[in-house]
C-alpha cells in the first residue's frame, strides 16, 4: 500500500492557538497542515504565510472553499506559500478549469471540495478531466452534528477517478483504517487533533491506526447517533448545553435539590396541575418509563406537590428525576435517597389530591416550554430543556463544545490565561 498522507484541519479563528497546534501534530507525524476556512477568514492569507514559514518543509493546504473568482484565489494563496487549495466542487467548470491554470501557474495544485454535490462520482470525474490534482469527499462539521458520515461516498469516488482522494468528516483513530480501506489516499482530521489535550499523542494515534489498519480507541469527536443521546448528553454539563443552543432552553428559578455531583437526564412526562394539587403529578410516575424525567407545571405555586414518599415511588421504579415549578418538601429525606429534585419553593406544607389537570400537555417550566418526550438534563448549575426533533444535533453539539473547553483548560493549565488563550481582547467590541 502506498503512503497515505495524513492531514490536520485547523479550524481556529486565532493564529496563535493553530500555529502551536501546528507544531505538536508535526511533532506527531502529520504530513499536511490545512489552514482551514474559519482560520483564513478570521486572519486572512497570513496564516498560510506564517504556517509556510514555520513549516517550511510541510505542503500547506488552504482550504478557501473558493466557488468563484477561482484563478485569483488560487494566485493570491499559492504566493502566500500554498502548496494546495480547495476549490468547491458546485463552482462553475470554468471556475475549476481557471483555478487549475493558475495552479500550474504558481507552482501550486487544486483540490476539489465535493461537499453539496449530489452526484459525487460524476462529479469526481468531471473535476479530474479538468485538471483537478485531487478530490475530496467532505462531510462538514454542521452535517456531522446531524448523523452525516463521510464514507458512503467515498468507496464509489475513489473507483470513479485515477487521482487522489481525500475523507474529512469527523474522523478519528478508530475511523481512520475504515477512510482507507474506501479508497482514501489522504486522511484529514480535525477536532480529534485539534481539540486534544495531547495533540502529538492523538496525532501518532491517527498515524498509528492508519499503519496497523487496525482502530485505536479514541472518545474524541465521536458522533452519536438518535439511540445514543443519553450517552452523549452524559457526557457533558448544562453550560455545554446552554452554549451548544445558544442560551435558549435554559430553564430559570428553579433549584437544585441534589447531591454534588449528581447529574438527571432524560424525556420528559409532562404535567400540569393547580397549586397544592398533587393527584395527576403522582400518577404521572405511573405514566413515566424508568429514565424519563417527570415536569411539572404548578405555575409557580408555593404550595407542596412533591414529597420524600412519591420520590421514592420513583426511584423504585428507575425515574431519572422530576422538575417542579412549584414547591417541594421532605428535602433531607430526599436527598438522603439521592433523587435529583428540582424545584421553584420547598415548603412542609401540601396541599390535597383533589385530581384536576392533566399529563401529557406542552407546559410551561421554568420560563420554557416542554413538550412530552423533549428531553431535560439537569445538573448543579441547573436545566435545559432540549426540544426532541433537535436532541440528537444539541447533544453532539454539546460534546464539541466540551471537547473545545477541554483543550482551552489544558493550554491555561499550561500557564497561560483564558483571556489570552481565546485573545478576548482582540475580539472586543470597538
Amino acid at each position: 500500500m502506498s503512503k497515505i498522507i495524513t492531514q490536520v484541519a485547523l479550524d481556529f479563528v486565532d493564529s496563535h492557538r493553530a500555529l502551536k497546534v501546528a507544531e505538536e501534530a508535526v511533532e506527531g507525524g502529520i504530513d499536511w497542515l490545512e489552514a482551514g476556512t474559519p482560520l483564513i477568514k478570521s486572519e486572512g492569507l497570513d496564516i498560510v504565510r506564517e504556517l509556510k514559514a514555520k513549516f517550511p518543509n510541510k505542503t500547506i493546504v488552504a482550504d478557501l472553499k473558493t466557488l468563484d473568482t477561482g484563478a485569483l484565489e488560487v494566485e493570491i494563496a499559492s504566493k502566500a506559500g500554498a502548496g494546495i487549495v480547495c476549490i468547491m466542487g458546485m463552482s462553475e467548470d470554468a471556475t475549476i478549469t481557471e483555478a487549475v491554470k493558475s495552479a500550474r501557474q504558481y507552482g501550486s495544485k487544486v483540490m476539489v471540495d465535493l461537499m453539496r454535490v449530489q452526484d459525487k462520482p460524476a462529479r469526481a470525474k468531471q473535476a479530474e478531466s479538468l485538471g483537478a490534482d485531487y478530490i475530496c469527499i467532505h462531510v462538514s462539521i454542521d452535517e456531522q452534528m446531524v448523523g452525516g458520515k463521510p464514507f458512503a461516498d467515498l468507496k464509489a469516488v475513489a473507483d470513479a477517478v485515477g487521482i487522489p482522494v481525500a475523507v474529512a468528516g469527523g474522523i478519528n483513530s478508530e475511523t481512520a483504517p475504515l477512510a482507507v480501506e474506501n479508497g482514501a489516499s489522504i486522511v484529514i482530521v480535525g477536532g480529534a487533533i485539534t481539540k486534544s489535550g495531547d495533540v502529538a499523542e492523538s496525532a501518532r494515534a491517527i498515524i498509528e491506526s492508519i499503519s496497523s489498519m487496525k482502530p485505536v480507541k479514541s472518545d474524541r469527536s465521536r458522533k452519536y447517533g438518535p439511540g445514543e443521546i443519553r450517552e452523549a448528553l452524559s457526557r457533558v454539563s448544562t453550560p455545554n448545553v446552554a452554549d451548544a443552543m445558544h442560551t435558549r432552553g435554559s430553564m430559570v428559578g428553579l433549584h437544585p435539590f441534589i447531591k454534588p455531583g449528581t447529574k438527571m437526564i432524560g424525556q420528559a412526562v409532562t404535567v400540569h396541575t393547580l397549586n397544592g394539587d398533587w393527584a395527576k403529578v403522582v400518577e404521572a410516575i405511573d405514566h413515566a418509563n424508568a429514565g424519563d424525567v417527570i415536569a411539572v407545571d404548578v405555575h409557580g405555586g408555593d404550595m407542596a406537590v412533591w414529597g420524600e414518599l412519591a420520590s421514592w415511588s420513583c426511584k423504585v421504579k428507575g425515574i431519572s428525576g422530576i422538575v417542579i415549578d412549584g414547591a417541594v418538601r421532605d428535602v433531607d429525606a430526599i436527598l438522603e435517597m439521592g433523587f435529583p429534585v428540582f424545584a421553584r419553593h420547598r415548603r412542609p406544607a401540601a396541599g390535597e389530591p383533589k385530581g384536576f389537570g392533566e399529563i401529557g400537555c406542552a407546559i410551561q417550566c421554568g420560563g420554557q416550554t416542554v413538550i412530552p418526550g423533549d428531553w431535560i438534563i439537569g445538573d448543579e448549575s441547573g436545566l435545559v430543556v432540549i426540544p426532541r426533533k433537535d436532541a440528537m444535533e444539541i447533544a453532539n453539539r454539546a460534546v464539541d463544545v466540551m471537547e473545545r473547553e477541554n483543550r482551552i483548560r489544558e493550554e491555561i493549565k499550561r500557564g497561560s490565561t483564558l483571556s489570552k488563550v481565546i485573545d478576548l481582547y482582540k475580539w472586543e467590541k470597538k
